[in-house]
């Protein structure tokens, strides 16, 4: 058996995952195989690559994902650390300079001792060590086809999607206007207003688009928190209106009014020389996005800097195929982590594994089994798939659905008051009990985990809304997605 713990995959998990054991003292081999092979969405060779959106979520403590990173950090991940030096304003979001962050993610894991990196790809799980595999959703066919007959199944797949980015420069900033809704933080994000025959125009407009026609073979499931933009105009008149072009909590300084629709434009980087377009995810031909999107006001002359597009994320059963700590069933050397086991939202599956990273090293002197109480290395147990029973639809349902981090509430060495979710004052003051728990016991334990049940008041709050956001389906219109507020 080798001595050195092998990570495949230098993304954000495998990243966060030898970061935390190397400086456990593990002697950690990663393998990355950018760029010396590409995959259809990466851009660069750096490690903690951000391929989708450059948001890592709220950062209030009352919200789940919010006081996740917390925990995060007070656990000394690199992601949060990183993330935290590379930020760029986004209200009360996390958001960053993804250069700049993968850069610096880079750097540290180069100049860590105890981290020895090779930029090859890799076919099959070495059969002599203990192994991590977060390879995330753009997982070769070949390891595909390895993790395939490991586990005797085949594997799960949705689709996902990327928005525009734009040159600050193209924008016309006499028809935007700076604004973050209702206000919180600074006024970080453009806000392009519409009026109702704008908004009209601009509806038919997606409905009659070009889009990439998907291969006769492929069904395409998507991911109901990143579906793309054109699709909800197909669900129905409104559903933008309840989703990324919501005009909730935003009001044009120049008309003391609330516009009838808004287009969102969050900086890419620290020197905001480029945005992209909130929740405008796309499947629709480089063409058509430049004609279609031209008709957002302030976007007349938009130059496109990065098109959107659609691509596969592969994840495999976690209930089905993984022990608790995520371990293979049938090869309980081998952890899987991040995207891989079906976690979705970047703080989620980069704390996955912050967990797997810390909690690996424990197998080695306990053969494939770790011992009682192990796995709570860290706090995010809820976060696994089969751990969430209940956001598939009837209770009791366990389903091989992606779990977002927004599913969970995680209540560390504390009971939840049953009434947390009829007061935001309450629920600040859980989250900062829950935070002094972990700093006054060192390690974090998981004690109660109450599906959905993230504080805040039932209307702004995701229980129901995370259930539905699973379902292919729109009720009245309404977009089903867990970043979709109804007002």
């Amino acid at each position: 058996m080798r001595e050195d713990i092998v990570i495949i995959g230098g993304g954000l998990a495998g990243s966060e995952a030898a970061w935390q054991a190397a400086n456990r003292g593990a002697k950690v081999t990663l393998y990355e195989m950018r760029p010396k092979e590409q995959t259809a969405a990466h851009k660069t060779g750096y490690l903690a690559e951000l391929v989708c959106s450059n948001s890592l979520g709220s950062r209030e403590l009352q919200s789940a994902p919010g006081l996740l990173k917390e925990e995060m950090r007070r656990l000394g991940s690199l992601i949060m650390k990183v993330a935290d030096d590379a930020r760029v304003p986004a209200g009360a979001a996390l958001a960053v300079d993804r250069d700049l962050f993968a850069q610096q993610a880079t750097q540290a894991l180069e100049g860590h001792p105890n981290i020895r990196i090779l930029r090859e790809p890799v076919a099959e799980v070495p059969s002599d060590c203990l192994a991590i595999v977060a390879t995330g959703p753009l997982t070769t066919d070949a390891l595909a086809e390895h993790l395939k007959r490991l586990t005797h199944s085949t594997h799960l797949y949705f689709y996902d999607a990327i928005s525009p980015i734009v040159d600050a420069d193209s924008i016309d900033m006499s028809k935007v206007f700076k604004a973050s809704r209702y206000n919180k933080g600074e006024a970080d994000y453009l806000n392009c207003p519409m009026t109702e025959a704008e908004y009209d125009a601009f509806h038919q407009a997606l409905l009659a688009a070009e889009k990439v026609v998907p291969k006769e073979f492929e069904k395409i499931p998507y991911f109901e928190g990143c579906i793309p933009i054109e699709v909800m105009a197909e669900r129905g008149r409104d559903t933008m209106m309840f989703g990324p072009m919501k005009p909730v909590g935003l009001v044009d300084p120049r008309t003391n009014t609330r516009p009838y629709a808004v287009v969102q434009l969050r900086m890419e980087n620290r020197h905001g020389t480029c945005y992209n377009l909130v929740g405008f995810q796309t499947k629709l031909t480089y063409g058509a996005q430049k004609r279609v999107l031209r008709m957002i006001p302030g976007l007349e002359h938009a130059e496109f800097l990065r098109y959107g597009s659609v691509h596969r994320n592969t994840f495999v059963n976690a209930p089905a195929l993984l022990r608790d700590t995520l371990q293979l069933k049938s090869a309980g050397r081998i952890f899987l982590a991040g995207q891989l086991v079906g976690q979705l939202g970047i703080a989620g599956h980069v704390a996955g594994a912050e967990q797997r990273g810390g909690g690996v090293q424990i197998v080695g002197g306990q053969g494939e089994r770790l011992p009682d109480g192990a796995h709570a290395v860290a706090h995010v147990e809820a976060l696994v798939p089969h751990r969430v029973p209940d956001v598939v639809g009837q209770p009791g349902h366990v389903g091989p659905a992606p779990v977002h981090e927004h599913h969970v509430y995680v209540a560390l060495g504390a009971q939840l008051p049953a009434a947390v979710a009829a007061d935001r004052d309450q629920s600040h003051a859980v989250a900062g009990s829950l935070l002094r728990v972990l700093q006054e016991a060192g390690q974090p334990r998981v004690d109660q985990v109450a599906v959905g049940a993230t504080p805040g008041r039932p209307r702004q709050g995701v229980v129901g809304q995370q259930r539905r956001s699973l379902q292919p389906h729109v009720e009245k219109g309404r977009a089903a997605s867990p970043d979709i507020k109804t007002p």
